[in-house]
C-alpha cells in the first residue's frame, strides 16, 4: 500500500498508471527547487510505485540535474557503454539518447533500433539506482518504453522455484548492449558460461525493507554459475517467462515534456524501434547505486 495518500497536506498528487507499477505525479514543477517535504514525498512515491511520470515539464539541463540529485549522486555512463559523443560537454552528468544526425555528426547514441528487456548496467559490480529520462523530441509512432515490476515477478514464482533460486546467482554479460551491439573494447562471446561480467544474486533483497525481487539484468549470454549450461539456459528461460508477463508491465507513450524516472533495482525496461526518418531526442541522467544484496547477505 503506498505510503503517500492524496491528502490535503500532501505536496504532490499521485495517480496510479496501472496495477503493476507507475504513477503520474502532478502538482510539481521540476524547474523549481523543492523543499525537503516535497523531495521526501517524491522519493517515497518512487519507492511505492517504482516508476514516476511528470508530464508537461519545461526544464533546462541544470534543472534536470538538480531534480535528479534528489535521488542521490549522479554518475555518467562508463566509456565502454557508449561513445563519448553521448555526453554533453558542459554537463557530463547528462547522456544524450538520439537518432538525430546533423552535419554528419550524431547528437547522441542508441539510434532508432529496439532495445531488449534489461536493467541498466547490471554487468557492473556496483549497479545503478534510478534512471531519469527527459523527452525533448518524440516520434509519432514507435519508440515506446515498457517497464516491468520485478517484485511482482518474484512474488508469483512457485514456492519450489523460489526455493531453488534462493541462493543462486547470475553472471551478467558485459560484452553486448541491450541493442545487441558489441561494446567498445569487448570481444565477441561464443558461450554464456565464458562471457565476462559481474555476478549478482538472482533474488535481490531491498536493503531497508527486506522485500525480494528477481534480478535478471538481460537475457543475452546470462549464465547461472555452478549449473551445466543447458540447465542454466532452461532455468533462465523459465524466470524470464515470469518476469515479462503482461500483467507485470506498463508502457510509456512519450510526449514532449515528459520526465520519467524508474528504479533499476526493482524494474526492467525495453524500447520499441522506430522509423529513422523521425527525430527522437532524450536527455538521461543516472543515479549511482549499490552492490546488489541477496538472501545470503541477510541469513546465516
Amino acid at each position: 500500500m503506498p505510503l503517500i495518500a492524496n491528502t490535503e497536506n500532501a505536496r504532490i498528487k499521485t495517480h496510479p498508471l496501472n496495477a503493476a507499477l507507475g504513477a503520474d505525479i502532478s502538482g510539481v514543477d521540476l524547474s523549481r527547487t523543492h523543499d525537503q517535504t516535497t523531495a521526501n514525498e517524491i522519493r517515497q512515491a518512487l519507492e511505492d510505485y517504482l516508476v514516476l511520470r511528470f508530464r508537461g515539464q519545461e526544464l533546462d539541463d541544470p534543472a534536470l540535474i538538480r531534480f535528479s540529485q534528489l535521488f542521490g549522486e549522479l554518475q555518467p555512463a562508463p566509456p565502454t557503454e557508449h561513445s563519448a559523443t553521448g555526453h554533453l560537454k558542459q554537463y557530463p552528468e547528462i547522456f544524450v539518447i538520439s537518432n538525430i544526425v546533423e552535419d554528419g555528426v550524431s547528437l547522441g547514441t542508441l539510434g532508432n533500433g529496439e532495445a531488449e528487456w534489461h536493467t541498466d548496467m547490471s554487468y557492473q559490480e556496483i549497479t545503478p539506482g534510478p534512471t531519469i529520462l527527459h523527452a525533448l523530441e518524440v516520434t509519432r509512432t514507435g519508440g515506446r518504453t515498457s517497464l516491468c515490476n520485478m517484485y511482482k515477478a518474484y512474488e508469483v514464482l512457485p514456492v519450489e522455484l523460489k526455493r531453488k533460486i534462493g541462493r543462486l546467482s547470475c553472471k551478467h554479460d558485459s560484452s553486448y548492449t541491450s541493442a545487441g551491439d558489441l561494446r567498445q573494447g569487448s570481444r565477441a562471446v561464443e558461450r554464456p558460461d565464458t562471457a565476462p561480467g559481474a555476478v549478482h544474486p538472482l533474488v535481490r533483497v531491498h536493503p531497508d525493507t527486506g522485500r525480494r525481487a528477481l534480478f535478471l539484468g538481460r537475457r543475452r549470454n546470462a549464465y547461472i554459475p555452478g549449473l551445466p549450461l543447458a540447465e542454466s539456459e532452461e532455468l533462465l528461460d523459465t524466470l524470464w517467462h515470469y518476469a515479462t508477463r503482461p500483467e507485470h508491465q506498463w508502457t510509456q507513450e512519450w510526449q514532449v515534456g515528459d520526465v520519467v524516472i524508474w528504479d533499476n533495482r526493482w524494474t526492467m525496461h525495453c524500447r520499441e524501434s522506430f522509423d529513422n526518418s523521425e527525430r527522437r531526442l532524450m536527455h538521461r541522467t543516472q543515479v549511482a547505486g549499490e552492490r546488489p544484496l541477496g538472501l545470503a547477505d541477510f541469513t546465516d
